[in-house]
This record gives structure tokens, C-alpha cells and sequence, in this order.
């Protein structure tokens, strides 16, 4: 913690989750913290009442030339780009910058294990952090899934683990961050409003491993051609493979509803997947990268499969809701992308209406609505991609297509049409930012509409 000796003022950008956490951390070892949100009609009041720290300043509005001048550290918050006007202005005056993950990275005193990817990554952390619970009861799981890593680093000690999600955001402000054991579950089109690039979206995923060396380990999917591009001429660390439609030389592969290890001809069954609780192919994918990362960390594989066989899906990722009138109810509200969304169509089993859109990423559907095929039965879209989805799905000769206003409509809709033995799937391959905070407000929402007379 010596770098933090010569920091004597703070800045964090952002007042949310994540920055409110950072600032707290930050007041018990810097001087002067700032907790700046940009937000002019921010509630500063409402803001104070989650800071530890009355020294806390909290700037809402416009941040001055002076303030950002007298700070030696800034700290974005995930959500802050770094094209945007504050981020660009600090470092153009040569500020310390780290995002929050990286912050909390500087205090952490035990191994990390890092999971990022575009889909999977909530269910697989998950998964990941009761399994190595299970054989370390010192573990926190941290980071995208919902629990600032700033607010549990200080409980780490010399033989704790800290499981972390991580998106492509937190990567693009990290420094010295460096997992034990990384895991990059896939690469899809996502965030493109943000990276640009397909080339400069991987490169950040891929940023995991930097700072890892041949000591560590990265497991990767053996299926995805840039991971496996990746994986075999430049990352650093000792690459573990797992393939579901690809079987490698050495790792993990999936063969007849069994998950196998294989070594060269020597082959291992490990788990017959109808033993668990998962839907999804995607899943299957899941529990393989938790059995590489698990054995990586040293937990016995009878420890392992105990705990996948209990596991149940968690909440906003294909999560049965309820049977209302013989139809199933099934909230995805965190399939957020095309690809995510893809994996849940192809989850049910049932004739199904979809729930469809919101914010737009300059994403495209034309892989989604192809998903639909004889599976999806009608769609109910909403949001600012709604027209998008509709043309798309128009061209593909898909017609059966209701507009709504608002998700509560969007429910009712499809209460009217669904009809029993069906499935309602809420995945709409989009982000919730033009109607919700986030997806868990939107899912919870759905849930509500649901089970609502």
C-alpha cells in the first residue's frame, strides 16, 4: 500500500454503487476524497447516507478546474467512458487513474480469481465462488455480479480468495491487476457504442491475463476461434481449454449430456449434466469452465461435482418465475446482447413468446431473430431498439410482432396470448438503460408483473 503514501487527494467519479464503495475505501487512507457526480440533479443527501465518512466531499454537477487540479488520484466509475469530457480532462492533466477493481486490487492481500467473457460471466463467478467455498470458507465473491470489490477487500487475508467478475469496462483501467487464475468464458459482439471494434472489444478481454504469468493459469473456450487464437500464440499464462462442440487435446470437453477431462487418448467422466439444474447448452459451457478453474485452485473434483449438482440458476439469467395459467414465465433480464439472448431461446422447451429490446448498443439482431425459428411463436417489443427488431424481423419474414409501451404492458400482452403449456421468455437482447437503472430493476419488475393479479 505505499503508492497510496504519496496520494493526499482523491477524486471518484460516478456516485453510484461502485463509487460510493471506492470513496469509502479511500477515505481511511487518503487525506481529502471527493465524490464527484455529474448528475446535477443528484440528491446529495441521499448520496451521504451510504458514505462511512462526513469528510467525504460530494460535488454534484460541474467539477472545477481547482478540484481536479489538486487531485493526484482519480477513480472512474465503470459506467464513465473514457472518450467522455471528465475522463479525457484527467488525463490530460496527468492524473493516477484507477478504476475501482483496480483500486481495491492495491489492498487486496490473498489470490484472485478473475472471470470475464461477454455472456456466462454472473452464472459462472457464481458457480466458481461456492465451489471454492466450499473448500475455502475464506472466499468473497466480488466485482460485475453486484458486490463493489472495494467493499469486501479490506476482509481479505493471506489465505482468503477473492472470485471477481469482470466486465470490459472495469479491464480498461486496470494496472497491476493480477488473477492467479483467469477465465475468459467467450467473445461476442457487445458494448460496441463503447469499444468501437470487434478487435478492440477482445483486446480488452483479453487484458485479464496481462500481467499474468506461465505460474498462472487462464482457462479459455476451446470453441471460440479468438480465444483459441489467443490462448495458442499470445497469452502468457498456462492456458486450461474446455469445449463443448470441440473436443481439445488436453482439459475439458462435453460428449453425450456427459462432461468429460481428457488428456491426449485418456478421458475422464466427470458429471452427466441431466444430474444438475441447469438449462442450456450455454450452461454446459458454464460448468466445464468451473471444473477447470476449481481443479486450478486446488478443490478436489468430488467437492466440485457436489456442488454443481446443487447449483440453481441465478437470478435474471433463465430463472423460472412462476406458472401463471399453465404458461412458464422465465426472466432473462440480463440477457443483454444478441448472443446472451440466443443462448435463452435456445434454452426453452416450449412454444414461446419472447419479450424483446431496450437500449441501444449499435447492436444488430439479424442472429437472434434467425434463433427464433419454429421455437419463438410471437414477439412483444419495447424500448429504443424496438423498430430495429421489428424491421429485422420483418425481413426475415417474421410478422407475428406486438409494440408496446412499457414492460408492464409487454406482461399483459402476453398473459392475453400465451396459452397453456407455453413459455413467456423476458431476453431482450438489449441493455435496460432507456427504461430501468439496470437489468436487475427491469427482471425484478418483470417478476412483479407476473405474479401480479
Amino acid at each position: 500500500m505505499n503508492e497510496m503514501e504519496n496520494i493526499n487527494k482523491a477524486i471518484v467519479i460516478g456516485a453510484g454503487v461502485s463509487g460510493i464503495n471506492a470513496a469509502n475505501l479511500l477515505s481511511a487512507h487518503v487525506g481529502e476524497v471527493c465524490l464527484y457526480e455529474e448528475n446535477p440533479k443528484a440528491d446529495v443527501e441521499k448520496i451521504r447516507e451510504n458514505l462511512v465518512d462526513e469528510r467525504i466531499k460530494v460535488i454534484v454537477g460541474e467539477l472545477t478546474d481547482e478540484e481536479m487540479e489538486s487531485a493526484v488520484l482519480v477513480v472512474p466509475s465503470p459506467g464513465v467512458f473514457p472518450e467522455s469530457e471528465i475522463f479525457r480532462r484527467a488525463v490530460d492533466k496527468g492524473k493516477i487513474i484507477w478504476g475501482e477493481i483496480e483500486l481495491a486490487y492495491r489492498f487486496e492481500k490473498g489470490e484472485v480469481i478473475a472471470i470475464t467473457g461477454t455472456n456466462g460471466k454472473t452464472t459462472t463467478t457464481t458457480l466458481i465462488g461456492e465451489i471454492i467455498k466450499a473448500w475455502n470458507a475464506n472466499t468473497f465473491v466480488v466485482g460485475n455480479i453486484g458486490i463493489p470489490y472495494t467493499s469486501e477487500v479490506e476482509k481479505t487475508t493471506t489465505d482468503s480468495v477473492s472470485v471477481a467478475e469482470i466486465s470490459s469496462y472495469q479491464l480498461e483501467t486496470m494496472i497491476t491487476f493480477h488473477p492467479k487464475i483467469a477465465a475468459i468464458l467467450n467473445i461476442t459482439p457487445d458494448h460496441l457504442d463503447r469499444h468501437h471494434t470487434m478487435e478492440e472489444y477482445a483486446r480488452v478481454k483479453e487484458s485479464i491475463c496481462k500481467n499474468q504469468t506461465r505460474d498462472d493459469t487462464c482457462v479459455l473456450n476451446y470453441d471460440d476461434e479468438r480465444l483459441r487464437d489467443f490462448g495458442e500464440n499470445r497469452c502468457p499464462s498456462n492456458v486450461v481449454w474446455y469445449g463443448r462442440l470441440n473436443r481439445p487435446e488436453k482439459g475439458f470437453y462435453f460428449e453425450n449430456d456427459v462432461i468429460f477431462k481428457v488428456d491426449g487418448d485418456d478421458k475422464t467422466a466427470l458429471l452427466d449434466i441431466n444430474d444438475t439444474n441447469l438449462l442450456g447448452t450455454h450452461n454446459y459451457e458454464n460448468m466445464m469452465a468451473a471444473f477447470a478453474v476449481g481443479e486450478a485452485a486446488g478443490v478436489p473434483n468430488d467437492t466440485i461435482i457436489r456442488v454443481i449438482k446443487n447449483f440453481k440458476a441465478v437470478e435474471h439469467r433463465i430463472e423460472f418465475v412462476n406458472t401463471v395459467n399453465g404458461v412458464d414465465y422465465y426472466n432473462d433480464s440480463k440477457g443483454t446482447n444478441e448472443d446472451a439472448s440466443i443462448k435463452a431461446i435456445e434454452a426453452m422447451r416450449k412454444p414461446t413468446i419472447l419479450i424483446a429490446g431496450g437500449y441501444d448498443k449499435n447492436s444488430t439482431f439479424d442472429e437472434y431473430v434467425k434463433a427464433f425459428g419454429d421455437k419463438v411463436k410471437e414477439v412483444v417489443v419495447l424500448g429504443a431498439t424496438a423498430d430495429k427488431i421489428i424491421d429485422t424481423a420483418k425481413a426475415a419474414g417474421f410478422t407475428n410482432v406486438v409494440k408496446v409501451k412499457d414492460l408492464e404492458e409487454a406482461v399483459n400482452v402476453c398473459k392475453k396470448d400465451a396459452k397453456k403449456g407455453e413459455c413467456v421468455l423476458l431476453s431482450p437482447a438489449c441493455a435496460s438503460w432507456d427504461m430501468f437503472t439496470n437489468y436487475e430493476v427491469r427482471g425484478r419488475k418483470f417478476k412483479e408483473y407476473v405474479n401480479a393479479n
